[in-house]
């Protein structure tokens, strides 16, 4: 049993790393999208999204069917734990990629207002977050995982920078505001996927270390 059960983990773990490929490369090209305003890469992603989704159903049936027949205990029980936790953000991830290239592609239809804020700065660092977070995954690295907290916030400060931008675009320009309610979603759905990679970076603690650190803001960085 023991060389079958090792068998189906090590191929669940390259599954879940091939997702993590999947969907690092749909917020890459979303993030080249805004910069960009290139609608067919837009579209590019919107209807590839189903690939994503599939991946995640596998995923979630493999972990259920490893837990029934084998009813794996301690260490090897929280790895499928984390598996599924891990695979649930990630598909999440997909989406907001999706839904940003969606954005950008009504921001296309109209009248673009003259706009100041740095999208570029933002993608950047949720970039360099999400894949800070699969490349801890991979090695189960418990420094780099906590060092995504301190990023997080840098994203966070750019959320409401450009959060506070769009609202005096609209209250200045009202004829623009639905250029800058997409905008304004975008920003937030940056945010969001940075906010799934931090997430991503709990759960490594998690399986690392046996220690549940999700929400817990004065978590010891140093």
């Amino acid at each position: 049993m023991d060389r079958y059960f090792h068998y189906e983990i090590d191929r669940l773990q390259q599954k879940l790393l091939t997702m993590g490929s999947m969907v690092e490369d749909r917020v890459r090209k979303a993030c080249s999208v805004i910069e960009s305003g290139d609608v067919e890469l837009g579209q590019e992603i919107i209807i590839s999204d189903w690939e994503i989704d599939e991946i995640e159903i596998e995923i979630e049936e493999e972990c259920l069917k490893i837990m029934a027949l084998y009813q794996p205990v301690a260490r090897d029980l929280r790895f499928l734990v984390t598996v599924i936790k891990v695979n649930s953000e990630m598909e999440r991830i997909g989406d907001y990629a999706a839904l940003i290239a969606k954005h950008v592609k009504h921001i296309s239809q109209f009248d673009i207002p003259a706009f100041t804020f740095n999208f570029q700065e933002m993608a950047d660092k949720v970039m360099i977050e999400l894949k800070m977070s699969i490349d801890a995954l991979v090695d189960r690295n418990v420094e780099v995982a906590k060092q995504i907290f301190l990023l997080d916030q840098e994203v966070n400060d750019l959320r409401s920078k450009g959060y506070k931008m769009i609202i005096e675009g609209m209250e200045s320009t009202p004829r623009h505001t639905t250029s800058l309610l997409n905008f304004y979603l975008v920003v937030r759905h940056l945010e969001r996927i940075a906010d799934r990679a931090t997430n991503i970076a709990e759960d490594v603690i998690y399986l690392a270390e046996g220690e549940i650190v999700r929400k817990k803001l004065n978590l010891d960085l140093e």
